[in-house]
């Protein structure tokens, strides 16, 4: 599908834009794989409800003829403070998949995070150009999981990004009620094996996709496993899925250069804190550590960034408005995005009196009063 032309009246104006496009182009069922969260989707819920209900408080008599979005992120230059969040099988939403997706990035200078779940291997992504994360699942074989490190090494990966927060899948009811399975043409290209075959099998009232990390996955990893995984790579680790300081401080402990407060965007347990509250109080806990913070789970545009800095991360992964973009038009869809979240960013620092990300960072907040705002 094409991005309707402006005489069209339909181009997207913002971020948000990208949802109702990339809705019509998916099919329902890859569309809930998308879109859903976990059991009754409060969390999921919750996310966007925290950032509708915070207010950041602009200061004035700023020169913001030009606004700075340079950063470093764990150790990558960024010209936006957002990566790309990692995401499983981006071929699901389009043809080239994860090369899409990585060249976006690239042409928007911010970091990629490779899934371990993407169906595009590391040699195609690594040619892209893009700067590349590593995301990983912590694999019951450890023989392979110590593979996927040297390959993502070897590939050019900047850091590691281990997903703490899934043992196991969260019931993701919309993707048992689908009987929800992988097309044949649909892999998990990081492993050699051909392992996601169990992905492929749709059984009823059952997520295929959960059943086979469910064999993948173990749930018996522990923080001596960090430690442990820490000894045998030479690449930075990022923690993701925390949202307790206690857990922070932990990762820090441990030598992590960053962890990432989310709650898998609202993807695993459906009754936990939304990202966004929980991430002052990990941001405190931090303070004055060499251990960033970043976030994600809700982030929808220019403004979320913003409120995102002003409450003491340092960055954010996009997640679901990527794919949108890259569902909606391909690689250009996808560019179109960050290219818009770029501009939103921009707008929202020069109106709140920041000409750089440093400025922002000491905005004050306020919870609304009132209901939270919802858009026209």
């Amino acid at each position: 599908m094409s991005i309707a032309t402006p005489t069209d009246r339909q181009l997207p104006l913002c971020v948000a834009d990208y949802a109702s496009p990339a809705r019509a182009a998916l099919a329902p069922e890859v569309w809930d794989w998308l879109a859903g969260g976990a059991e009754r989707e409060r969390t999921l819920a919750a996310n966007r409800a925290a950032f509708e209900r915070l207010a950041v408080v602009p200061r004035v008599l700023a020169d913001v003829s030009a606004c700075d979005t340079a950063t470093t992120l764990v150790r990558s230059r960024s010209a936006l403070p957002v990566a790309v969040a990692p995401i499983a099988y981006h071929r699901l939403f389009h043809p080239e998949g994860e090369l899409a997706s990585a060249r976006a990035a690239a042409a928007a200078g911010v970091p990629f995070t490779v899934g371990t779940l993407s169906s595009v291997g590391f040699d195609e992504l690594a040619a892209t150009g893009a700067t590349l994360w590593f995301q990983l699942y912590w694999l019951r074989d450890r023989a392979r999981l110590l593979d996927l490190v040297a390959a993502a090494e070897a590939a050019g990966s900047e850091c590691l990004v281990v997903t703490a927060d899934v043992p196991y899948m969260g019931r993701r009811l919309r993707d048992a009620r689908n009987a929800f399975a992988l097309p044949g043409d649909v892999r998990a290209a990081l492993l050699e094996d051909g392992a996601a075959g169990r992905a492929h099998r749709a059984t009823a009232d059952v997520s295929a996709v959960a059943a086979h990390t469910a064999e993948l996955l173990s749930p018996a990893v522990t923080w001596a496993d960090l430690g442990w995984l820490g000894r045998h790579t030479r690449l930075p680790l990022v923690v993701k899925g925390v949202l307790d300081p206690a857990d922070a401080l932990r990762a820090a402990d441990l030598g992590a250069a960053a962890v990432v407060v989310s709650n898998h965007g609202g993807r695993q347990l459906d009754r936990a804190v939304p990202s966004l509250t929980a991430l002052p109080a990990v941001a405190d806990a931090l303070a004055g550590r060499d251990c960033q913070v970043l976030l994600d789970s809700g982030v929808r545009g220019g403004s979320d960034v913003l409120a995102a800095l002003a409450l003491g991360a340092s960055g954010v992964l996009l997640g679901r408005p990527a794919i949108w973009g890259l569902a909606a038009d391909g690689e250009a869809g996808c560019t179109r995005v960050l290219e818009l979240l770029s501009a939103e960013l921009r707008h929202a620092l020069g109106l709140a009196g920041c000409a750089d990300l440093a400025a922002a960072t000491t905005l004050r907040t306020t919870p609304l009063p009132c209901p939270a705002w919802s858009a026209p």
